[in-house]
C-alpha cells in the first residue's frame, strides 16, 4: 500500500497525475485504464480541495492505493466537515446548465469506476478498479508467443 500525503492546494493536481502516471507504467495500464483513472483520481482531488477542505491550505488531503487481485484502489480523504453523496444532484437530470455544474465531478467519479466507496461522514472516497490479473495479460500473452515459437522449432527438428 502507498500514501501519498499533499497540502490542500489545486496546484498538487500535478503531483497527483505523476502519481497515476507512475502506477499504471508500473501495472503496464497506459492504454487501458490510464485516463479513467487519471481523471476519477483528480476529480476527487478537487473535490477533497475545494469543497472537503474548502481550500485551507493548513488541511491535507491523503492519497492511499493499494493493488489487489482484483484491481487498484484508490482512497483520497480529507479533513472537511464531509458529506452525504446521496443529496448530490445528478447533473444529467438538471436541466439549468448552471445548476448541473453541482455533481459532476461525482458523476464523473461513478462512471469511470468499477465501485465507489464512502466512509467516515463523506471524507473519504474509495474509488475501485477491477482489473482481473494485473500484469497476468501480459505474461499470458508472452508465453502464448513463446509456446508458438518452440512448437514451430520442435516440428521443424523432426
Amino acid at each position: 500500500m502507498e500514501k501519498l500525503t499533499l497540502t490542500s492546494n489545486l496546484k498538487n493536481i500535478t503531483i497527483v497525475e505523476r502519481f497515476v502516471e507512475e502506477i499504471c507504467e508500473n501495472y503496464n495500464l497506459q492504454d487501458t485504464y490510464y485516463g479513467n483513472i487519471l481523471i476519477a483520481l483528480t476529480e476527487a482531488f478537487n473535490n477533497a480541495v475545494s469543497h472537503g477542505n474548502q481550500n485551507d491550505p493548513n488541511k491535507k488531503i491523503t492519497i492511499m492505493f493499494d493493488a489487489g487481485q482484483k484491481g487498484l484502489s484508490f482512497a483520497i480523504s480529507d479533513e472537511g466537515e464531509g458529506f452525504n453523496p446521496d443529496n448530490i444532484p445528478n447533473p444529467v437530470d438538471i436541466a439549468d446548465d448552471a445548476e448541473a455544474e453541482k455533481g459532476r465531478g461525482l458523476f464523473l467519479i461513478r462512471s469511470l469506476t468499477d465501485d465507489v466507496i464512502f466512509s467516515d461522514n463523506g471524507r473519504t472516497v474509495e474509488m475501485v478498479f477491477e482489473i482481473e490479473g494485473i500484469g497476468q495479460k501480459t505474461m499470458k500473452n508472452r508465453l502464448k508467443h513463446f509456446n508458438q515459437y518452440f512448437k514451430q522449432v520442435n516440428q521443424k527438428v523432426k
